[in-house]
């Protein structure tokens, strides 16, 4: 949670491994286990800038995780979860338009 936390505040211009790593205190082997897990569910996008691999946020994939738990916890209620809904419905990341 740390690692996707420290990437969304990032923003659209992401963070380098060795950054992530530094802000976190993260180990190499383990930092890139859990980036490697975070990709595979559309959490965090990478790029590769000259010799360094970019991570960013997986907006999207953030959004769809958030809108599966909210209908499984609010159990077909959204009113339980009162304006969370509409804030996820609001588009964020990198497209979003102000």
């Amino acid at each position: 949670m740390a690692v996707f936390r420290l990437l969304v505040r990032a923003g659209p211009q992401g963070l380098s491994a060795g950054e992530i790593a530094e802000a976190t205190g993260a180990l190499a082997n383990t930092l890139s286990t859990n980036l490697g897990i975070l990709a595979r569910a559309d959490l965090v996008t990478s790029r590769r800038e000259g010799r360094s691999i970019i991570y960013t946020a997986g907006f999207g994939g953030m959004r769809e995780l958030l809108a599966f738990l909210m209908e499984d916890c609010c159990a077909g209620q959204p009113e339980v979860c009162g304006a969370t809904a509409e804030i996820i419905a609001r588009p964020c990341g990198p497209t979003a338009t102000a």
